[in-house]
């Protein structure tokens, strides 16, 4: 039976290849973009203007002439692929073990050297992208750093991720792959799509509530002098005279999650809120496979207010948990139908 193992060798050496490729060529392809968006940045006088309207009009045209996969999130993550990994030699080295989903979820970490870390144990070990993300969710460096028997801590990674590990080929199923090389996306398993559909409803069903909100912007940019920023959704309420700004993520609700939407709202009372408005209200809904989970990040140190003042004009949490809730059922049910025609 020595032929059958080395036909198998065969087909696991190039499917290898063909992963080690589509990942050099993604890799380098965004980084090669986000360095010439940076320098076009550059070259305008109201950076800051300038650089939303390149993202904008980047979006755009790839979008028209390479099909999904070129929103204007995913084009200021590439921007920041550059902006962060300006070094060339480091992406070249490490893309043919790291898929442009790896490179994504570490572009969140804000410590240079927590990033640098995940960088290159996502490299060297192969971790999968659900591995990468339980070990940045659980801070995983933090707590080696910490630790004086790291050979614990690993040991306790290694076990609570090894079902990550089963699909080693996991890549070519991943959206973000399909999108690049400009193929059919099964809508079963596509985050992005789930996470749109889902934005479309709440924007409606929080304009429904008739309780003073005024829509204001969608993927709203936020810029600070060193890092771009995209707000899901962004409300202004004319009765509470103050912005509501709502994140949505799908997948389980981590500290990473809380701490962000807590430096958006402290961002937009620092960029955006007028004098005369109040402070500003962030909502994060996270929506996980059996449930939805809401957050308020407002008035933390006067919570009586918040509840007699605020919340009144507010959804509750229960409120926005089942209208998610309802609406993922309706999308199910249409996957569902669309799976068996």
């Amino acid at each position: 039976m020595n032929y059958i193992l080395e036909i198998k060798t065969i087909l696991a050496q190039a499917r290898q290849r063909a992963y080690t490729a589509i990942n050099s060529a993604m890799a380098e392809a965004y980084w090669m973009i986000g360095k010439r968006i940076v320098e076009e940045e550059q070259g305008g006088e109201d950076r800051a203007a300038y650089g939303k309207q390149i993202i904008q009009n980047v979006s755009a045209e790839l979008t028209k002439e390479f099909g999904k996969g070129f929103s204007k999130r995913t084009v200021w993550e590439i921007r920041q692929f550059y902006f962060v990994f300006s070094d060339e030699a480091i992406v070249r080295t490490l893309s043919a073990q790291l898929s442009w989903s790896h490179f994504q979820r570490i572009l969140r970490v804000s410590d240079e050297k927590a990033r640098m870390y995940y960088l290159k144990e996502a490299a060297n070990n192969n971790w999968s992208i659900r591995t990468l993300d339980r070990n940045i969710s659980t801070l995983y460096y933090q707590r080696l750093l910490s630790s004086q028997l790291k050979e614990g801590v690993e040991n306790e990674m290694i076990e609570k991720t090894k079902d990550f590990q089963n699909d080693a080929f996991e890549f070519i199923k991943n959206p973000a792959v399909l999108e690049f090389l400009n193929l059919p996306v099964s809508y079963s398993y596509t985050e992005a799509e789930l996470e749109k559909a889902l934005i479309d409803n709440l924007q409606k069903f929080i304009l429904e509530l008739g309780k003073g909100f005024a829509f204001v912007e969608r993927q709203q940019l936020i810029r600070t002098e060193t890092s771009d920023f995209y707000i899901d959704l962004v409300f202004y309420n004319y009765i509470l005279k103050c912005f509501v700004i709502i994140e949505l993520k799908t997948n389980k609700l981590s500290h990473q999650d809380i701490g962000q939407l807590d430096m958006y709202v402290q961002m937009y009372d620092d960029l955006k809120k007028q004098a005369s408005d109040n402070p500003t209200i962030g909502i994060l809904l996270c929506t996980e496979t059996d449930k939805t989970i809401a957050k308020y990040s407002v008035l933390a140190e006067n919570k009586q207010l918040f509840s007699t003042k605020y919340l009144p004009y507010l959804p509750t949490e229960e409120e926005l948990a089942a209208e998610i809730e309802r609406e993922k059922t309706i999308i199910k049910q249409q996957l569902k139908s669309n799976d068996q025609q």
